[in-house]
């Protein structure tokens, strides 16, 4: 608890200093913080509702949202960041203007990645007239700038960076070149070759000088030097069209071509894919229905279980209505070599027993009968066959089970008859039979 009670104090610490920072507009400061505190308390809500404001105040309005979500995940009843979330999605304007400018900042990077820095700075542009806080296209903007040695453009747009985030150090960086471009010794400024040397900047107390170089004053009444003037910048016209927008309508037209490509391709997987999970439903389906198919065969079928139910109930007929205990006997014997009894039915198998329980201890009484004048008739091979069956019908008959061991040791079949008297001896403890058997095995041991 103590170890607890330590990382909420934590969480909570980096918190304040967090909301301390975005109070003077440190936002990069105020991300750090919060970052730290939801490291140690991913649940602090008003950290994370926070670091979304924030986020939101760069710029970076899909960073917040996804803030906010996880903000109202974690804590879904009297969340300030459903208030935040309402506001950005009721306003679907708003909302595809975000996504715009995301995409222009994108292709502004694709721009400058392939050199077409005059067509980045055009994008740029409007995505800062869509959205004039979005701090890295800002900073983006102000590097192209200074790029092309533009320096006061690149620090008017730093300026707005400061004015958006006071301490973010990609700003500083930035600002700190663009000052010793300008003003090298913090005094006068030296001289500063730009578009081969047209113009000189020096500092005054707060004002910047700028005073041209070479510029000749233009000699009146020559007609034919306007005119060949104005033929040049015409020339230079279509130049710079041909070489600026013409490129840039391909570029826009090969852009717009791709993604229809991939539209079109997206699409076609998409549908490539729901197809193969049709198909493989169908497969799915086509195997359910031949197990259906089989497990109604198995009872259905001629050895299926309502068949073998249907010959259990005609046995069990015949047999109420004849009394021919051999007869339903040899019925059953033959039914369980065709079933197996573990795939069948509980009521099949109950039935199958109450037939067998009936028919067996009478049939089991008769072998025995019969084995005992075979036995007591010296024909002894006989009777043990005879007793077999007493046995086999009826488990429980002591007697012909003893006899069956008499049997074998007057036939002179020692094995057998020490193996059935054990038999007794195991299955009737404390029985006179038990013990009769136990001084027979000793006899013959």
């Amino acid at each position: 608890m103590a170890l607890y009670k330590k990382i909420m104090h934590v969480s909570n610490m980096y918190y304040n200093e967090g909301l301390e920072k975005a109070g003077v507009r440190d936002l990069t400061g105020a991300v750090i913080s919060l970052r730290q505190s939801l490291k140690f308390n991913k649940g602090n809500i008003m950290a994370r509702n926070l670091l979304g404001l924030v986020y939101f105040e760069l710029g970076e309005v899909a960073t917040a949202l996804r803030e906010w979500v996880i903000s109202k995940n974690l804590s879904p009843d009297k969340n300030i960041a459903d208030e935040y979330i309402d506001k950005v999605r009721s306003n679907s304007t708003r909302l595809d203007s975000i996504n715009q400018t995301v995409k222009k900042y994108n292709r502004a990077l694709a721009l400058c990645v392939q050199d077409s820095q005059d067509l980045a700075v055009i994008q740029l542009k409007k995505v800062l007239s869509m959205n004039p806080r979005f701090l890295q296209a800002h900073q983006l903007l102000a590097l192209l700038y200074m790029e092309r040695e533009e320096w006061e453009r690149a620090e008017r747009e730093l300026r707005k960076c400061m004015d958006i985030d006071r301490n973010n150090l990609q700003t500083l960086r930035y600002l700190k070149e663009v000052e010793q471009a300008l003003m090298p010794d913090e005094g006068v400024k030296a001289p500063v070759k730009r578009k081969k040397d047209e113009a000189v900047r020096y500092q005054s107390e707060n004002e910047i000088i700028i005073q041209p170089l070479n510029v000749k004053e233009p000699k009146r009444g020559s007609g034919f030097t306007g005119v060949f003037n104005m033929l040049i910048g015409l020339v230079i016209g279509l130049a710079a069209m041909y070489y600026l927008v013409v490129p840039a309508a391909q570029s826009r037209v090969r852009s717009e071509e791709q993604q229809t490509i991939t539209k079109i391709s997206s699409e076609s997987d998409a549908k490539t894919a729901r197809i193969q999970e049709l198909e493989s439903q169908i497969a799915d389906k086509d195997g359910s229905l031949q197990e259906l198919r089989a497990q109604i065969e198995g009872f259905t079928g001629t050895d299926g279980t309502m068949q073998m139910t249907e010959s259990l109930l005609q046995i069990a007929s015949a047999y109420t209505q004849s009394g021919d205990m051999h007869a339903a006997m040899d019925q059953l014997e033959a039914l369980a070599e065709r079933v197996n009894m573990e795939e069948m039915t509980e009521g099949f198998r109950t039935l199958y027993q109450s037939l067998f329980t009936a028919i067996g201890p009478k049939l089991s009484e008769e072998y025995y009968d019969a084995g005992y004048q075979q036995y007591y008739t010296n024909r002894f091979e006989e009777a043990q066959e005879t007793l077999i069956l007493a046995v086999k019908y009826d488990a429980a008959n002591a007697d012909a089970l003893y006899l069956l061991g008499e049997a074998y040791r007057s036939g002179g079949d020692t094995e057998n008859a020490i193996n059935t008297y054990e038999k007794v001896i195991e299955l009737f403890p404390d029985t006179q039979r038990a013990r009769d058997a136990q001084r027979k095995k000793s006899s013959l041991g």
